[in-house]
């Protein structure tokens, strides 16, 4: 980025707003120690063309503060600071602080709910990694929506914000038009709906007198894989810490009529009540950690066809508002577990191979039996389920962090040594797909017919790509046997 630190940074993949945050940001770290003088501080900005440096102990590599090339000029202007004075007398503390590990997607949410242009990306250990800023993240097509962001932010009722989820659909809907990319489309969707959620859960939070125990709201499948689209409904859920099975039901009654709320505030923004019941205001998804992972155990050690469909939602889990490390670590606990079930895998490649294609022997199109809507093809369960359902079970059995399906294909790829042709085929596939739905969901609604498309009203050539990349499907599923199907 031009007058940034990371501007020589090097990208171990094209721009996304998943990848984790330590690669997509390779410069090298700017820092001082806290007895540089402001002197030599203005110096080294003005030699590296950067425009912040962290001041970080020089000891531990803990990040103190950060300077940025405005507070400085402005410091010294105005309020005639003192060259050789210590930067660590001018330095802005209490510095806001994300994982490296972390996405872009987090990153940007973090940046417009604190209002804030950098952000220090720490190890595990809290020490020192790197420095990210808005103008790394705010790259995309579309992500000039900074008066839709601003109005979620300043929103402090639900009306205000179920006008603004309409204003959010109407946005994304003209960015379909534009023929914005499928990735930017979802992600632009995703942050802008994550905001708006986050709004919803802290405008009800006021409301009730909370547990003060840690807590987190959990979301699962497409928002939890940040793939959203214009029609879906909820799937969330609650963990919380507690010590003993008589507190977690104790705790688990005090967070449930919130749960409700935000679960019946979501409805009346547009994302409708799972018909599942898979929410937070369910008891059995309201859970403590210890029961989580009672629950996730259950599913691999008897993957009957509950625990398969159970898993294909809540494995794709992410945390969205509170104490995200409790979700980090459920994540990391499934992925420590998970290659130790080969049964498991099996029986997700087993039911992932039971995909009917929409394709004929021949090639051409074969259509639903569906009599309400005759001579149209269910893009969601015959065209983008497969890639997801595959990816998934890449990312399980490789103990991938990543929950968006591009990135688990992406990194599937490199891990086995993929051509970089053939993994861009099966990614270019999945989002030539999502680009469809999205383009459908805008002409027919979010109603029952909001993943079906007619291939014969779709443009000449929207209609072969469409058929090139369901072949795709194809690809994917003879991997899927050659890795984990029984010999």
């Amino acid at each position: 980025m031009p007058g940034s630190n990371t501007e020589a940074a090097t990208r171990v993949a094209p721009y996304s707003p998943y990848v984790a945050l330590r690669h997509l940001v390779r410069g090298r770290p700017l820092t001082v120690g806290p007895a540089a003088t402001v002197r030599e501080t203005l110096l080294l900005l003005d030699r590296m063309r950067a425009d912040a440096v962290v001041v970080v102990d020089e000891g531990s590599r803990m990040p103190l503060g950060i300077i940025t090339l405005q507070d400085v000029v402005r410091r010294i202007a105005i309020e005639t600071c003192d060259l050789q004075a210590p930067i660590a007398a001018v330095m802005t503390g209490g510095l806001i602080t994300i994982p490296a590990d972390s996405t872009a997607h987090q990153a940007s949410v973090v940046m417009v709910r604190r209002s804030v242009r950098h952000l220090v990306l720490t190890e595990a250990d809290g020490s020192y990694f790197n420095l990210v800023s808005q103008t790394d993240l705010y790259t995309l097509p579309g992500a000039q929506s900074s008066d839709l962001v601003r109005s979620i932010l300043a929103a402090r009722d639900l009306s205000t914000l179920v006008a603004l989820a309409g204003e959010i659909r109407a946005f994304i809907a003209r960015l379909v038009a534009e023929r914005i990319s499928a990735d930017a489309l979802c992600h632009r969707l995703s942050s802008l709906n994550d905001l708006l959620t986050l709004q919803v859960i802290e405008l009800v939070a006021g409301q009730f007198e909370l547990p003060y125990v840690q807590w987190c709201w959990l979301v699962f499948g497409s928002e939890g894989r940040l793939e959203q689209t214009l029609a879906t409904d909820q799937d969330n859920g609650l963990i919380f810490v507690a010590e003993s099975d008589a507190e977690a039901a104790s705790l688990r009654q005090a967070f449930l009529p919130f749960a409700r709320a935000v679960n019946e505030a979501l409805d009346a923004c547009g994302f409708p009540l799972c018909k599942g019941n898979i929410m937070a205001s369910n008891a059995q998804w309201c859970l403590s950690s210890d029961e989580w992972r009672v629950a996730f155990a259950g599913w691999l050690e008897a993957p009957h066809p509950e625990a398969l469909l159970n898993s294909s939602i809540f494995f794709d889990l992410r945390a969205l508002y509170g104490q995200e490390s409790l979700v980090n670590d459920l994540r990391h606990w499934l992925l420590d577990r998970t290659p130790s079930y080969p049964i498991f895998l099996r029986a997700m490649v087993e039911n992932t191979l039971n995909w009917e294609s929409p394709l004929n022997w021949w090639k051409g199109f074969r259509y639903d039996a569906d009599k309400e809507f005759p001579h149209t093809i269910d893009l969601k369960k015959h065209g983008s389920r497969p890639f997801v359902d595959a990816a998934r079970i890449h990312a399980l059995a490789r103990q991938i962090p990543d929950t968006n399906t591009v990135e688990r294909l992406r990194i599937t790829g490199e891990q086995t040594g993929m051509a970089p042709d053939q993994m861009a085929a099966l990614i270019d596939a999945f989002q030539h797909i999502q680009r469809v739905r999205l383009e459908q969901q805008v002409k027919s609604g979010t109603g029952t017919a909001s993943n079906r498309v007619d291939p014969d009203e779709l443009h000449e050539l929207d209609r072969l790509i469409l058929k090139e990349s369901l072949k795709q499907v194809g690809i994917l599923q003879r991997r899927l046997v050659r890795e984990y199907a029984p010999a």
